[in-house]
């Protein structure tokens, strides 16, 4: 499997009743990559690849509880506990304009709006309200970070054919 082509969306953390379902803690903010039908690729933790086709999900306290196809007892779905979840890139849901996935805003260089190289974006922060960018320098030695609140009136401009971001930083940062 080429990773670079698949994203991680969730990891198997149980399982549930006796025909096969699984508890899946979700890395998504949606249950719209679960949705029936679409392919899921399995890495179990012995190291093994594995495709099913799902068949339904559904929330459940803090997971999802999810039924795969060719995964009907307790003891297929035992098989899997630890296994990583992964959804080929090209399938994922599609997004309001304007929104963006984390994976397409880690590493993008970043740029003050006078074209000044601040850095590259790192990781990204969920913080409720809005998410936070976090930026280094990977020229400086201090690894100091600079927290990037991903708002209309600090981000001007996410150009992904470029992998650039345009920022007008407030006063401090």
């Amino acid at each position: 499997m080429d990773k670079e082509k698949f994203l991680l969306i969730g990891k198997i953390v149980g399982t549930h009743g006796l025909k096969g379902d699984l508890k899946v803690y979700s890395y998504s903010e949606t249950l719209r990559v679960f949705d029936a039908g679409h392919s899921i690729y399995i890495w179990t933790a012995a190291g093994q690849e594995q495709v099913h086709v799902i068949e339904s999900a559904k929330p459940h306290k803090k997971v999802v509880l999810l039924s795969l196809k060719g995964i009907s007892t307790i003891s297929s779905a035992e098989s899997l506990l630890g296994s990583d979840l992964f959804m080929e890139k090209e399938n994922l849901p599609e997004l309001e304009e304007g929104a963006y996935y984390w994976f397409d805003i880690i590493g993008l260089s970043v740029f003050l709006k006078d074209n000044t190289f601040i850095g590259n974006v790192t990781s990204v922060i969920p913080t409720g309200s809005n998410d936070v960018y976090v930026v280094k320098n990977p020229d400086k030695n201090n690894n100091k970070e600079i927290l990037v609140p991903a708002i209309e009136s600090v981000v001007l401009e996410i150009d992904l054919k470029n992998e650039r971001m345009s920022v007008d930083l407030p006063e401090g940062l």
